[in-house]
């Protein structure tokens, strides 16, 4: 226990573990993304998903509680590297110019405030339904496409995946560098590898709400659920 006190306590134990908690996250924006695809094929095929979830409930649950006390993890090692970075250094630099620096970096701090405020909204909005205007029990696919419907939230779903993405593509490569995987370069900012999961990610959420927009997902009957 002491020196797992001691690893959490150094500043390269938290960069590990933002590291490791990171690709914890990767993996299940990957997963979910595949999941929100299925819309496309229509709403038979995002019940037949929700019914495949509900009989996997304990490990669904296994599953969130990791995600949870990852995020919970990510958050807290972020937090309290960026306050010891402050107090190493109180005041200011006079003039900043930075040699190497991408957009993804400069807006890495809030863009993940951004992202927790919208994973409280959304898990309110589909997974437990209280802030959705219409929301039905395993049926994802009139959840998503009546929740979406509204051009505000929709915007806010999108505006979340920007910041996502642009997370992902500084962390991805944050990850590779921290766990050793890639070594320093003399072009730090061809970040191939995390661009591409970057973009494919953002673009895949986002496809979903914009697509709702466009009329695409009309809604469909609704379904009758058994809730024994």
């Amino acid at each position: 226990m002491y020196a797992l006190s001691r690893f959490w306590q150094s500043t390269i134990g938290k960069k590990i573990v933002m590291a490791v908690t990171g690709i914890v996250g990767i993996l299940f924006v990957l997963g979910h993304m595949s999941g929100n695809f299925l819309m496309f094929k229509g709403q038979g095929a995002m019940h037949d998903y929700a019914q495949l979830l509900r009989t996997s409930m304990p490990l669904l649950w296994a599953v969130r509680a990791g995600l949870i006390v990852a995020v919970v993890l990510h958050a807290v090692a972020a937090y309290q590297l960026t306050m010891r970075s402050r107090a190493a250094r109180p005041q200011d630099y006079a003039v900043k110019n930075p040699q190497v620096t991408t957009l993804a970096a400069k807006t890495i701090r809030w863009g993940g405030v951004l992202l927790l405020v919208f994973i409280v909204y959304h898990i309110l909005h589909m997974t437990v339904g209280t802030v959705h205007p219409q929301f039905t029990h395993l049926d994802p696919y009139n959840n998503l496409s009546i929740g979406l419907r509204n051009p505000l939230v929709a915007g806010f779903y999108v505006l979340a995946m920007a910041a996502l993405g642009l997370h992902l593509y500084h962390g991805g490569w944050a990850v590779m560098r921290t766990l050793g995987v890639a070594r320093p370069s003399a072009s730090p900012l061809k970040r191939r590898v995390a661009l591409l999961l970057a973009i494919v990610v953002a673009a895949g959420f986002a496809a979903i709400p914009i697509a709702t927009l466009a009329g695409m997902f009309p809604e469909a009957p609704a379904l009758q659920v058994e809730t024994h």
